[in-house]
């Protein structure tokens, strides 16, 4: 229910406004003059001021000026019997909402109200979605999950956000972090699936010099470094059933032993983690341990896909226009209607991640300020494109070269790489970014392989 205050020295202006405000379902509180009315707004907040501009002791336009400097946020609609194009442009000038002249039609008021209330609520989820850094926004998906940060942040909870992959699950728990208690200390994270098998005991709980062949020296693992702070483990649905074991220990005891230490280590760390399995699923078939997954997802998040909050797109696409103009020296700082209707008609199934990627390129091929749908380049087997078929005619009926059996697979695909990409240098006048897009790769990849290749 949004709270209005309504300012007038004339008491039936105020029970008119208050009647039929009331009527509409909002929260009214009335004030007889400007100085009543600074006191109100020391003890209740409001959404909404409506005020005369002329009274006695204090002029609706010396209320604005103050409320302004206490929030800028709240909207502020003055009206008045005696209009003046003076008085309407220093209203508008000082930051009121609009400007209403008496008599006023009940719709008219109405229509401005609720445009007014509509400006605040949008203010408000900017400005909240301001407070996290690099996750951009307004969607209601998304304020669900900034209002769940701002409540779990603080305590001590762990937490595990699951999604699919470039949904942003990292995002979220440096967030969480930096809205906890222990924002100052150690934020740790550690990709799970990125290490060795045989690797990953001593990266999370460290190793004593000696313990193993190459270990000459001892080792401070991540639950070390991350004391008093919070530990990131992404990808945590690929932990083998002794690390998890191992785990479920230290989140149990709050205490563990470096590989080949006799030390006990006592740790208070707070663990984030994030998986794009379905860990239930994963537990149920026995691949991971129930006791663990209870205890890691005491405040499980769920992070939507992009296709789930298409809302977001115009945003994020603004915010990598942003980015990567700036990174490539460019003034791209705009998209077509229609090349954002085409993005908008797009599943994403590479989510936020490959909507940064297909924006960076189009900023990269753009020759001209605005970015077009020729473009965009999206992945054609999930836009609907046919996709080449192994047993397909077309595909059998092509001539297989016989030397491909004398240079073995892998020597034989490596000159073909080598072949393409100088063709599409020469074609394109050894422009990378060309000929990156003209073999259907991304710019990275194409940057890679010509190193490698030492093209």
């Amino acid at each position: 229910m949004a709270g209005i205050l309504v300012v007038d020295d004339e008491p039936s202006m105020r029970e008119f406004l208050k009647i039929l405000l009331d009527k509409k379902g909002y929260s009214i509180q009335t004030a007889a003059s400007g100085a009543e009315a600074l006191t109100l707004l020391q003890h209740h907040p409001f959404d909404l001021i409506i005020s005369d501009i002329r009274m006695p002791d204090l002029s609706g336009l010396a209320l604005l000026e103050n409320i302004k400097q206490q929030d800028l946020s709240i909207p502020v609609v003055l009206i008045t019997a005696y209009a003046s194009p003076e008085d309407a442009v220093l209203a508008m000038k000082n930051g009121a909402y609009d400007y209403i002249t008496k008599p006023f039609k009940v719709d008219d008021i109405l229509s401005v109200i609720k445009a007014a209330l509509g400006s605040r609520q949008e203010k408000t989820q900017s400005k909240e979605a301001d407070a996290f850094t690099g996750i951009i926004g307004n969607s209601p998906e998304m304020l669900k999950i900034y209002d769940l940060i701002q409540r779990i942040g603080p305590t001590q909870a762990n937490i595990l956000i699951y999604g699919e992959s470039g949904t942003g699950k990292e995002l979220v728990a440096q967030a969480i972090h930096q809205h906890s208690k222990v924002a100052e200390n150690a934020f740790v994270p550690i990709t799970c699936s990125a290490i060795p098998e045989n690797l990953i005991e001593s990266e999370l709980f460290g190793h004593a010099k000696g313990s193993f062949t190459g270990a000459i020296a001892n080792k401070t693992g991540l639950f070390e470094l991350a004391n008093n702070g919070s530990a990131f483990l992404d990808e945590i649905g690929e932990l083998s059933p002794l690390i998890q074991t191992k785990l479920l220990r230290v989140l149990q005891e709050r205490e563990f032993k470096k590989v080949g230490g006799t030390e006990t280590i006592k740790v208070k760390v707070r663990i984030i983690s994030a998986t794009n399995k379905n860990l239930e699923e994963e537990v149920l078939a026995g691949r991971f341990r129930e006791d663990l997954f209870y205890r890691l997802a005491v405040v499980p998040i769920r992070m939507p896909p992009l296709r789930e909050r298409k809302g977001d797109v115009p945003l994020l696409v603004d915010h990598f226009l942003k980015k990567y103009s700036a990174l490539f020296d460019k003034e791209v700082q705009q998209i077509s209607s229609y090349a954002l209707k085409v993005l908008m008609d797009y599943d994403f199934p590479g989510n936020v991640r490959e909507l940064e990627n297909i924006v960076e390129r189009g900023v990269a091929l753009e020759s001209s300020n605005i970015i077009l749908p020729e473009s965009l380049t999206l992945s054609g087997h999930r836009t609907g494109r046919p996709a080449d078929h192994d047993h397909s005619p077309e595909y059998d009926s092509r001539p297989m070269d016989e030397n491909a059996f004398d240079l073995g697979l892998e020597q034989y695909i490596t000159d073909i790489e080598k072949r393409l990409i100088k063709t599409a240098l020469t074609r394109t006048n050894n422009s990378r970014m060309k000929a990156a897009d003209l073999l259907k790769m991304s710019f990275r990849s194409f940057r890679y392989k010509a190193k490698k290749y030492n093209i």
